[in-house]
């Protein structure tokens, strides 16, 4: 039997977990509302392969859901960055990532925490032209900074990233 002392601890402990769970719930459901996807995807050969859209605008704080909607390949989204050794092409204070491979129907969330132009390219697919870019926050530089490492990257690489003007102009570039 428990005193009466204990009884109102109680009660107030069962609350606060309570309330711990239903917060945790509702900090999920605004995280998945405030998520935007980007879809990996090719031809049924394989002989061509993107991500949909390629180049996109988002705000501080946005995540971003790869999904792999390729029922014939694998996939990743691999930041530039030296920790996947490759050249920083997304901002010096922003963390690299690296999904791993994705099979059909598996995903990756990354949320943007810094402002700027981050590119990102798919590890098996980027010497297909296999990238994309995305600007996060308000009016960055029209060029990103990465103009040095443009020799380091695949020509097809470099070709298909969307300019910043075109995702600042349209939001989204397909």
């Amino acid at each position: 039997m428990t005193s009466l002392v204990e009884q109102p601890l109680r009660r107030q402990l069962v609350m606060a977990g309570a309330g711990l769970v239903l917060t945790s719930i509702a900090v999920r459901r605004v995280l998945a509302a405030n998520e935007m996807q980007i879809s990996m995807a090719g031809t049924a050969s394989g002989s061509h392969v993107w991500f949909r859209p390629r180049g996109l605008w988002v705000s501080v704080g946005q995540a971003i859901r790869w999904v792999n909607d390729d029922a014939g390949n694998v996939h990743t989204v691999t930041a530039y960055h030296p920790a996947n050794r490759k050249p920083l092409r997304i901002p010096e204070s922003a963390k690299g990532w690296d999904s791993g491979y994705l099979m059909p129907g598996e995903s990756f969330v990354w949320v943007f925490a810094t402002p700027g132009v981050y590119d990102y390219f798919c590890l098996p697919h980027e010497h297909a032209g296999m990238v994309g870019r995305i600007v996060v926050g308000d009016k960055p530089a029209a060029d990103p900074p990465y103009r040095a490492t443009d020799s380091k990257l695949p020509e097809v690489a470099l070709s298909s990233f969307p300019t910043v003007e075109d995702i600042l102009k349209n939001i989204i570039v397909e």
